[in-house]
């Protein structure tokens, strides 16, 4: 399976904004510099960002994008839903509950899902500065 290169770049946007700025913002310009991406498509990701309530906007002089709320809240599922949404990985041709191949694929999607909801962020830049 495969996420999108803006989940990508919105898990490592995240990553950033909690290991060098947990509390203030930083422009768009630095944030994509970092990931060597366009400012243009990274401020497509942050706005499904914001929209989330993942991360807000702030505007004028020292304005960027800055965490919202608490940082060890943030897991890597609500980062995932925020930019891929929250439809089934699997889309199967059988409309039928019964069909026991969308059964053993959405028992699977479950326990990805409870993986990535457990997977805190905040644990994950800690990890990340740890190993530099």
């Amino acid at each position: 399976m495969k996420y999108s290169k803006a989940t990508n770049y919105a898990l490592h946007t995240i990553l950033y904004l909690i290991a060098h700025a947990p509390d203030r913002a930083i422009g768009v310009q630095q944030l994509a510099g970092h990931q060597k991406v366009s400012p243009t498509y990274l401020s497509k990701i942050l706005t499904k960002l914001v929209k989330a309530g993942l991360i807000e906007s702030a505007s004028g002089a020292n304005g960027g994008y800055r965490l919202k709320g608490k940082i060890e809240d943030i897991s890597v599922l609500d980062i995932i839903h925020a930019v891929e949404g929250t439809a089934s990985l699997f889309d199967c041709h059988n409309d039928d509950d019964r069909c026991v191949i969308r059964q053993a694929m959405r028992a699977a999607e479950d326990e990805m899902e409870e993986f990535l909801k457990n997977t805190k962020m905040a644990d994950l830049a800690k990890k990340a500065v740890a190993a530099k």
